[in-house]
């Protein structure tokens, strides 16, 4: 057998007769809860159906809250502040129409007046539809000091971050750029919330963009785009990417703005990571999505923009180019020429036109950054052939067989002048058996001579301290003087 549980039935609404029965049973007993027992329902129907024939009998309105009386100015209210102004805000000015309730029945009042205003009055939001290589939203996120620069590609959902110390013009511009790189190509439009470092004016709703980013967007051939004020919903795309960015990857990492390559390193693997992942809302891949869109985006310009203040400095002999009291190392192909630096997360880049030639981390003030490999290899050098000078000077010292000193006619190989043969010389005065005998083996002294009658002792023989006395005797304790030859 199957159990059938009947349906509740609701109560039926009171008819006439039943309140003329109520009317009855009350003027009989005078009570509310006896005229209730009588007619079998509660006190409360029984009393609010004796007021309400009180009310008509004495020709008075019915009233049924008691925010009645200020209706009319809290909808007029609401109309004029489209919806925005607080219960709070409005209270003073209800209770001045004479409004003498609750704090807690006046905001039911204005939540409702609210409501009825907003359900006629809505803008008519209809899910967006997006082509490929058409739009590119972006938007800056923040926690704390580290700023977050989020963009995503509406179609392929592709998502590009990078961090920041700051969310100014030149930063916002440089991110875009390098989104632009990652990506492979330019969409057609940039759309964004009106920040106002890209924002010059507003002219009738219409957001008028800065000459800086009218250039660059010029530029990178794109249409820079601004979505309605206090809309976000209108880029919810970067909104969600921003929160998503923030529990994802700002908090469980602990990135910090004082370690600004590590925090991008980290959000290049996890852009990698996100962008190779099925979107649940496209229920495919971006990273494979961006490569069909990329053959419909625009191509990248053949030279980056220059964003902001641009340094150059000029090479100079070391090929080197200074910036805060410090060397960074170029190829040496470069020297005199005049380079552009870019300085980005404690990387220094080089370039020349469109190419990057070098790039260093930033060293401290009075430090060398060097590569060798921009001086042809290794710091090792290979001896080179000394001039002939260089090898007359060495031939003086040579020493040959049997004890002979140095050359009797001449100087070093090659050397083909002809002048008188050495000179003996005696003891210097001051020394006693002075050691310009002892200074070359075989060879007491030795004064050569120069072309043109200049004669002069060797400045290796001349300079030389003199030798311990053989004869044992007790060797002088004056300081040693220059030795004066003298001629025999």
């Amino acid at each position: 057998n199957l159990w059938v549980t009947p349906l509740r039935q609701a109560p039926p609404e009171s008819s006439s007769l039943e309140h003329m029965d109520i009317h009855a049973a009350y003027r009989e007993t005078g009570s509310y809860r006896a005229a209730a027992e009588i007619c079998g329902t509660t006190h409360k129907t029984v009393r609010r159906s004796v007021e309400r024939q009180r009310r008509s009998d004495a020709g008075e309105a019915v009233v049924r809250h008691n925010y009645d009386s200020v209706v009319e100015v809290v909808v007029e209210t609401v109309a004029r502040t489209k919806g925005r102004i607080s219960a709070k805000r409005l209270l003073p000015v209800a209770m001045a129409a004479g409004y003498v309730g609750s704090d807690r029945n006046f905001r039911r009042l204005v939540a409702e007046a609210k409501a009825e205003w907003r359900s006629a009055n809505h803008r008519g939001r209809r899910p967006g539809v997006w082509a490929p290589g058409e739009t590119l939203v972006f938007d800056w996120g923040e926690i704390g000091p580290l700023y977050a620069f989020c963009a995503v590609s509406a179609w392929s959902r592709f998502r590009f971050v990078t961090f920041a110390d700051n969310l100014g013009a030149e930063a916002t511009m440089t991110a875009l750029a390098e989104c632009f790189e990652r990506m492979g190509g330019v969409p057609k439009t940039a759309l964004t919330d009106r920040m106002g470092c890209l924002k010059g004016g507003t002219v009738a709703g219409l957001v008028i963009p800065t000459p800086a980013y009218v250039r660059f967007a010029t530029h990178y051939d794109f249409r820079p785009d601004f979505c309605e004020g206090a809309d976000p919903e209108s880029k919810g795309l970067v909104e969600n990417l921003v929160g998503y960015v923030k529990s994802d990857l700002m908090i469980p990492e602990e990135l910090s703005v004082s370690d600004l390559a590590t925090a991008n390193a980290k959000g290049r693997h996890w852009c990698d990571e996100v962008n190779a992942a099925v979107h649940s809302e496209i229920c495919a891949i971006p990273a494979e999505r961006l490569t069909t869109e990329r053959e419909l985006l625009s191509p990248l310009p053949s030279l980056r923009a220059q964003i902001g203040k641009t340094v150059t400095r000029k090479v100079d002999r070391l090929s080197c180019v200074r910036f805060g009291s410090a060397r960074y190392s170029v190829p040496n192909t470069y020297v005199g020429r005049t380079l552009e630096l870019r300085v980005r997360d404690g990387v220094i880049t080089i370039v020349s036109g469109a190419d990057v030639i070098a790039e260093h981390l930033v060293v401290s003030p009075g430090e060398s950054s060097v590569n060798d490999d921009h001086y042809g290899g290794s710091t090792t050098r290979t001896p080179t052939a000394r001039p002939a000078k260089e090898h007359r000077r060495a031939g003086l010292l040579r020493t040959r067989p049997g004890g002979r000193g140095l050359h009797q006619g001449g100087g070093g190989p090659g050397d083909d002048r002809s002048g008188p043969g050495p000179v003996r010389l005696g003891p210097a005065r001051g020394h006693p058996r002075s050691g310009v005998g002892h200074c070359c083996p075989g060879a007491s002294g030795c004064l050569r001579s120069f072309p043109g009658g200049r004669r002069r002792l060797h400045p290796q023989l001349a300079t030389r301290p003199a030798s311990p006395d053989p004869a044992g005797r007790r060797p002088d304790r004056r300081p040693p003087q220059r030795a004066h030859p003298v001629l025999v």
